[in-house]
């Protein structure tokens, strides 16, 4: 289906394995023609990073105890899932004018976003407790993540207050590219995420599979300390739940067979984005997950097809 959201006037990318060239300037939302030193691949050192392939989906929560045990087949529970899961609570950062937002709205080849991830309980944060400073962007069909973990303390000072900090060896040029984008780009706290994950692993340590499931997904649009004790407002209806299929290589053809039998529709389902529309920031997109009870299983994009 069309985006009736798309801008006009993007240049293709003749490569198809890079980012998109430039933007002339009558584009205020985009701005990317002299950010490209700010969009390139850094080799890392010390820091956690990977490629990926990701298909999302949504599903009835009420069909997640078929798919847990279809799943538990093949696959193992990450550790840290035991228990009924564990929580992940995110801060996205974003222009004044929503950049990242509408990169991902309108499906740029090249995009992405700066987050700062806690797992686990969020009223347990303290200074010290350990976070991650996440770029996560899109080349083409393929995700690559880029983070460190610092104490939340530090995080914060530099996310939120553009503030060099002391880091490991090795992290030093990719901590520069996030207070770069933080300062060149005006970034500031926008958005806020939260939801419980339940998380199945390969026994093949060489695939990088991984799938997961999130529910009660909630949102909040200010008072972005992770530990703040504050009301968070479901973004995606309770009873709906996110799945997501990773891998390195290529989804094993017996998972895409699953996700068939149990009538699972690939989506364009971004937290961030349904956080931004759920708190007004921007209209609702036709990737919005709809909490009226018609378009409740179908996000608005695939109504059409259902």
């Amino acid at each position: 289906m069309r985006n009736p959201l798309r801008r006009r006037g993007v240049p293709p990318d003749p490569t198809g394995d890079g980012p998109p060239g430039p933007v002339p300037p009558e584009h205020p939302a985009l701005r990317v023609a002299n950010d490209q030193a700010g969009h390139a691949l850094r080799a890392p050192s010390r820091l956690h990073a990977f490629n990926r392939y990701e298909i999302k989906y949504v599903m009835p929560y009420a069909v997640v105890p078929e798919l847990r045990e279809a799943l538990a087949r093949r696959l193992d529970l990450d550790a840290y899932a035991a228990g009924g899961g564990y929580g992940v609570w995110s801060v996205y950062y974003d222009t004044p004018d929503l950049r990242f937002y509408w990169e991902k709205i309108e499906g740029l080849r090249f995009r992405r976003k700066l987050r700062l991830r806690h797992y686990g309980d969020r009223f347990r944060i303290d200074d010290d407790s350990p976070v991650f400073v996440e770029i996560k962007q899109r080349v083409n069909r393929v995700t690559q993540k880029r983070r460190v973990e610092l104490p939340y303390r530090l995080a914060r000072d530099l996310c939120d207050r553009r503030m060099a900090v002391d880091h490991d060896p090795g992290q030093g040029a990719f901590l520069d590219e996030v207070l770069d984008l933080l300062c060149r780009l005006d970034l500031r706290a926008v958005a806020m995420t939260g939801y419980q994950r339940e998380a199945f692993i390969g026994r093949d340590a060489g695939s990088g599979l991984r799938v997961t499931i999130d529910h009660r997904v909630r949102g909040r649009d200010r008072d972005f300390h992770l530990g703040a004790d504050v009301e968070n407002r479901l973004i995606v209806p309770a009873r709906l739940a996110v799945v997501e299929l990773k891998a390195d290589e290529g989804v094993p053809r017996w998972l895409t067979d699953l996700t068939a039998q149990m009538n699972m529709s690939v989506v364009r389902v971004s937290k961030y984005c349904q956080s931004v529309e759920a708190f007004g920031r921007a209209p609702r997109s036709i990737f919005h997950v709809a909490d009226d009870d018609a378009g409740a299983l179908v996000p608005a994009a695939n109504r059409s097809e259902a």
